[in-house]
């Protein structure tokens, strides 16, 4: 699972590659510029204002695309403030970018007008609705009036709808235009070092898509640390966006309370200084009959009429039975209550009963009614003796500040929308050249591992080494801590290998050892030993192939029993020397005896097993030393078995160890010739023998004849097989 290959990765220079990225992005930051200043010259009805961005964004990817474009917005913002509030017009263009590029929809006709029609509803709708939110609807500004214009007087489409419909119109010919453009710079760049420029902060051996696509491709338990990481950032800028927009509409929505609040001090101000204080109680008294009423209730109206946002100025008496009026002059659409009458006592007054009651200031009063949302002033009017006479109250209408309120909401979420994607893009970007693809290469490098041979984990080692992560922090820490581990484990296996091999050699030749012992003592078994082991792996070879019993007959069942096989007669090291070389046939007493070994030699491989903690091929000695002597009607020893009650090893050798006593020579009788031997054999299928590994063995007769003449337990070559 080779990762990285050193003929695709791309040479590891940070410094120059970030200089190069630099001023690729300042370049293509001053052809947005040069695009936007060219068509003002021209008056043309473009903008070509995101060439640079799209070209970026191809190039470079999601992070150099958004760069370009917010930095062309704040460059431009030095000469008008407003491009800064469509910056997030920019940056999403650049995000469409770069996704339609690595999609391939630049390829496609019908794909690449899709994504013209993408990019003109960010351009044109959008930037259209953004607008509208900022500044209301007016046919007399930018270059897209004439046409927003004509739509609205020649459909029955709302200014709003029209100016959507003639923004994204004309946004449609400048985007078209615009990609025709970065196509042809594209083609132009492509065989330039440009294409090849590596934008992207790698902090470990850089990797081709390919190799990106295959660390990519592993899943997460559960979810993977990129979206835990997108998740946690996204609900942190949401949080912060969401708590700045809030703090800053609380803190313009008090200032605009504040400046209102102080309009309204100035207009009773100025009612106030019309009023003779001391001739009140006349004209409450007298009304429009008292001399200078009408004359300081016209001055009254005036200076309501003069002043923006004024609904009303008049002028109360507050008294316990509720207001009594000494002013309160006529509007367009209101006749104002004449002088005496008692009108009642607004609710939203009800806090400052007390204070009113005792002539003093009291705080500005917002009330939502019948009369709309007004800021109300109540301003004390003092007589010469210092008494408050009345109060001078003007209502100040405030609808306007909802409509205030909404363009500065969409300046803020405008702002902090191109910062948003602005600082997620960045933050996402150097967390997976920083943290994720680095942890995600050792981890697919590391899963890749090879234990085989020496070469296969050499390789594995070189391709850790090969990722040469310098991240400089604790992840840096995790690989160099899992190279030197990788590296130790490889030489610890190196070690353990030919420790194994040693160990093995060892216990091979200590078992032939022992396998020697009881042939010198047993002067007529001779290569009797030798003989049983080489039948025995005959007779599993070609049960293999035949397919007999495959569920058992394993290659760690196969190994095992090879390496065991020797030690098939251990017990008779037990037997004495007259039994053991007894030159003629044995008495029923020494048979019993002879008998015993079966057990012996399991006792005694129990014993040297008994000191190992793990199973060993000396687990099937056991077997074959104990129950190679059993029949599978029943009728051999020691313990009586009978057919696959007696383990499949102990069957095998029974065959093997039937056949060379039959063709090899003893003190008291002549080696049988080979066909009496097989069809002995033959003739204990089913009583002696387990049926189909007698069968097996005979079937495999051409090389049991070359074993048997190979000893020298034959003087006539083997049957149709030449000589070896």
């Amino acid at each position: 699972m080779a990762l990285l290959n050193t003929d695709l990765t791309i040479p590891f220079n940070g410094k120059k590659r970030l200089v190069s990225a630099l001023f690729f992005c300042m370049g293509c930051t001053l052809l947005n510029l040069a695009g936007s200043q060219l068509m003002s010259a021209l008056s043309l009805p473009l903008y070509l204002d995101c060439t640079g961005t799209m070209l970026a964004a191809i190039f470079g990817g999601y992070v150099p695309g958004i760069l370009v474009g917010y930095f062309t917005n704040l460059v431009n913002s030095f000469f008008d403030p407003s491009s800064m509030f469509y910056s997030a017009i920019s940056v999403l263009i650049a995000v469409s970018t770069t996704f339609f590029f690595r999609r391939g929809w630049f390829k496609s006709v019908p794909k690449t007008i899709a994504a013209i029609l993408v990019f003109s509803l960010l351009g044109g709708g959008l930037a259209s609705v953004l607008t509208w939110c900022l500044y209301g609807f007016d046919f007399g500004k930018g270059i897209t009036a004439p046409l927003v214009k004509f739509v609205f007087e020649n459909t029955p489409l709302t200014p709003l709808f029209a100016q959507l419909v003639g923004d994204f119109l004309l946004d449609v010919l400048d985007k078209t235009v615009t990609v025709l453009i970065v196509s042809a710079l594209y083609r132009l760049l492509r065989a330039t070092p440009v294409a090849a420029l590596d934008m992207n902060p790698w902090q470990q051996a850089p990797l081709t898509s390919r190799q990106r696509q295959k660390i990519g491709s592993s899943k997460s338990r559960v979810t993977s640390v990129n979206t835990k990481f997108t998740a946690v950032l996204s609900i942190i800028m949401v949080v912060l966006v969401v708590v700045t927009t809030y703090l800053s509409y609380s803190t313009f929505y008090d200032s605009a309370i504040m400046e209102q609040a102080s309009y309204a001090e100035g207009i009773a101000q100025m009612a106030a200084s019309t009023i003779n204080a001391d001739r009140v109680n006349e004209f409450l008294a007298s009304g429009h009959a008292a001399p200078g009423y009408d004359q300081t209730e016209s001055d009254l109206a005036f200076i309501r009429d003069s002043f923006a946002d004024v609904s009303y100025l008049y002028v109360y008496r507050i008294e316990a039975d509720g207001c009594h009026v000494v002013f309160d002059p006529d509007t367009a659409d209101t006749p104002g209550d004449e002088p005496g009458t008692i009108a009642p006592f607004d609710e939203a007054f009800l806090p400052a009963y007390d204070k009113l009651l005792a002539g003093v200031p009291v705080d500005p009063v917002l009330s939502n009614s019948s009369y709309g949302w007004l800021l109300t002033l109540y301003k004390p009017l003092y007589d010469s003796r210092h008494r408050c006479v009345c109060y001078v109250a003007a209502d100040i209408r405030m609808d306007h500040i909802i409509g205030d309120g909404y363009a500065f909401m969409a300046r803020i979420i405008a702002l902090f929308g191109a910062l948003f994607i602005l600082v997620c893009a960045i933050v996402l970007w150097l967390a997976e050249y920083g943290i994720i693809l680095p942890l995600n290469s050792i981890a697919y490098v590391m899963s890749g591992f090879a234990y085989g041979d020496q070469n296969q984990r050499n390789e594995s080692v070189s391709q850790i080494k090969a990722l040469d992560i310098r991240t400089g922090d604790e992840v840096e820490n995790l690989y160099h801590s899992l190279t030197k581990t990788s590296e130790d484990t490889v030489r610890f296996i190196t070690e353990s290998e030919e420790k194994t091999r040693t160990i093995s050699r060892m216990q091979d030749n200590l078992i032939q050892v022992m396998a020697d012992l009881v042939e010198s003592r047993d002067k007529y078994t001779g290569d009797h030993i030798k003989k049983t082991a080489a039948y025995t792996t005959l007779i599993m070879e070609q049960m293999k192939k035949e397919g007999i019993y495959a569920d058992q007959l394993t290659d760690k069942f196969l190994s095992d029993v090879m390496h065991s096989a020797p030690l098939h007669d251990i017990g008779k090291i037990l037997i004495s020397d007259t039994i053991l070389n007894k030159p003629g046939r044995l008495t029923a007493e020494e048979f019993k005896l002879m008998q015993a070994h079966t057990t012996a030699g399991r006792e005694i491989i129990e014993r040297a097993v008994g000191a190992v903690s793990e199973p060993t091929y000396l687990d099937e000695a056991k077997r074959l030393a104990e129950f190679h002597h059993e029949k599978w009607d029943g009728s051999g020893y020691p313990a009586g078995l009978a057919g696959e009650d007696i383990p499949l090893s102990g069957r095998i050798m029974a065959v093997a160890d039937v056949f060379d006593a039959l063709v090899s020579k003893r003190a008291y009788k002549d080696g049988f010739p080979l066909d009496k031997a097989f069809a002995i054999i033959e003739e204990g299928m089913g009583t002696h023998f387990d049926p189909q590994i007698a069968a097996a063995f005979l079937h495999a007769r051409p090389e049991a004849e070359r074993i048997a003449h190979k000893y020298g337990d034959v003087v006539e070559p083997p049957k149709n097989v030449s000589e070896e």
